[in-house]
């Protein structure tokens, strides 16, 4: 059986990513270097504005985004994105430009792929988004609204934090150890993880 390539989806259809991006240059790069790897690129998008009616007319299965565009940033493109439809979200930032991750988080942002960024660096981002994504979709079936999932998500992602600092486990395997605990006491993950966050967080 031929091996699934990076882009291809469980069902075997490569995912489909819409690019937001102001500056050709890059733009063409990140399309490059996601077919290459086996994603089809529905759209690209010039602006924020542009950004939003893309994924609302094409509706991909994963977006990045650049933070700084015309019209409309990053962020509000991505909150916008998300309001009508909950998909993967990669933001693209340029060094230097970490005070902004905090509005990213806010705002249900999945990844991130900081510039200059290198082939070896859109994969993860891309993986960790898709990842991120299930997490929250198994969050919203606990909660009632995306600012509920949303609010789960950060204790979830700082529990995961330090399981990981201190069991020394993958981000995957922290978050595996969470939902079992939930399932096993019955309790909700938010709730796990904020019962772990007060035992383990000593800051």
């Amino acid at each position: 059986m031929t091996p699934a390539r990076a882009g291809d989806t469980v069902t075997g259809i490569s995912m489909r990513i819409l690019i937001a991006e102001d500056e050709t240059i890059i733009r063409l790069d990140l399309r490059e270097l996601l077919e290459r790897s086996g994603f089809e690129v529905v759209a690209e998008a010039r602006d924020g504005e542009e950004a939003v009616a893309l994924a609302r007319s094409e509706a991909p299965d994963l977006a990045l985004l650049d933070v700084k565009m015309p019209k409309l940033d990053g962020i509000d493109a991505a909150r916008r994105i998300l309001d009508e439809r909950p998909i993967p979200i990669v933001m693209v930032t340029a060094y230097g430009e970490q005070e902004l991750v905090a509005r990213a988080v806010e705002a249900g942002v999945f990844g991130y792929l900081v510039k200059p960024f290198r082939e070896s660096d859109l994969l993860p981002a891309v993986e960790t988004a898709r990842a991120r994504h299930r997490e929250l979709v198994a969050l919203r079936e606990e909660a009632d609204s995306l600012a509920e999932a949303l609010a789960a998500r950060k204790a979830i992602e700082r529990a995961k934090g330090l399981l990981m600092e201190r069991e020394g486990l993958t981000e995957q395997e922290a978050f595996a150890r969470l939902r079992k605990a939930s399932q096993i006491s019955g309790r909700p993950l938010k709730v796990v993880a904020e019962a772990l966050i007060g035992t383990l967080d000593t800051r």
